[in-house]
């Protein structure tokens, strides 16, 4: 059974494809950024993306939808950041708290940083909870990595999801995959040998863990690189140079570190090979580096899925009375 979902942020669509490989056919999506939504509209031109504001966009239209997902700006709750919360004006909760009011959804998903569970946030926490609690919906938080969802990198990443109160009882968070996710190596060496470099297997070999977290980055950065030096460094031991992106694999005679293309960035994201990226390489890159792994969003929507079209089991003497 296809369902229907309404996504807040969309980006360039992480969370959208994994929404839709778990069944959800998706009304609309909103996204601010010019880049994002061409991305959006070139891999699914029938959506209706909505280039503008969330703080502006008006729910109504979208009223009885079964989802209401996003993933919501997290610098206001980002430890690389100044962890303002409900202070920082790019903080988009009472947004959406107000597009649940709006659209009444059966359920709703909120992906964000890890710093969101931090001890500092714990009021606001409440908060958002106390806030659903009244509009009938009881709110849930778990922390991912994305590396144990078949994603080859570590990603941290807090879940947040929310149940209307008759089918609040469905719902079971997924668990982690009992296979180790793919290495770096293994998830990219047709990618690098795709222009015959002889070392390709080599690197493969030596790139024998998952990746730490792609950083994407905000437009106030210059050029794309895979983040700061802690991370560089993280990279140099799988063998990758991590001081900017290349525009295509190695050649035959390349000696020396190798340097991600976007398009292996967006495979250690998690993201098809057929998903396109509108824009120029930093603007592609930044996109990437933002998104919410497919796989990660695909297994939690998956349990919704489940939860939203279950019948509720009734005991036999409720039955027979």
């Amino acid at each position: 059974m296809t369902l229907s979902s309404l996504e807040m942020c969309a980006g360039a669509g992480g969370q959208a494809r994994g929404l839709e490989l778990a069944g959800f056919d998706h009304a609309g999506v909103v996204e601010l950024d010019r880049d994002c939504c061409n991305t959006l509209r070139l891999n699914r031109p029938n959506w209706t993306v909505h280039e503008e504001d969330l703080s502006l966009f008006e729910g109504g239209g979208y009223k009885g939808i079964d989802l209401l997902a996003g993933g919501l700006p997290c610098p206001p709750f980002s430890i690389a950041g100044k962890q303002l919360g409900d202070k920082d004006e790019r903080n988009l909760f009472p947004a959406a708290i107000r597009l649940v009011d709006e659209t009444k959804p059966r359920a709703i998903m909120i992906e964000n940083v890890r710093g969101f569970l931090g001890a500092v946030f714990e009021d606001y926490r409440g908060f958002i909870r106390a806030e659903l609690k009244k509009l009938g919906y009881e709110a849930h938080w778990r922390l991912f990595n994305a590396s144990d969802y078949g994603v080859p990198q570590l990603r941290p990443r807090v879940i947040i999801v929310a149940l209307r109160d008759d089918i609040k009882d469905r719902f079971e968070w997924p668990t982690p995959s009992t296979a180790d996710a793919p290495t770096v190596g293994e998830t990219l060496v047709d990618l690098m040998a795709a222009n015959g470099w002889k070392g390709a297997k080599a690197w493969a070999k030596r790139a024998n863990d998952v990746a730490p977290t792609l950083v994407g980055g905000s437009k106030k950065h210059g050029g794309p690189d895979l983040g700061p030096t802690r991370a560089k460094r993280a990279w140099a031991t799988l063998g990758v140079n991590g001081k900017g992106l290349a525009d295509e694999a190695p050649d035959r005679d390349f000696v020396g570190m190798p340097k991600l293309t976007v398009r292996m960035a967006a495979r250690i994201q998690g993201f098809d090979d057929q998903w396109q990226f509108a824009g120029r390489k930093t603007a592609s890159y930044r996109q990437v580096g933002n998104a919410f792994p497919p796989p990660v969003a695909k297994a939690v929507a998956e349990r919704l899925h489940a939860a939203i079209t279950s019948r509720a089991i009734y005991p036999t003497s409720a039955l027979s009375a």
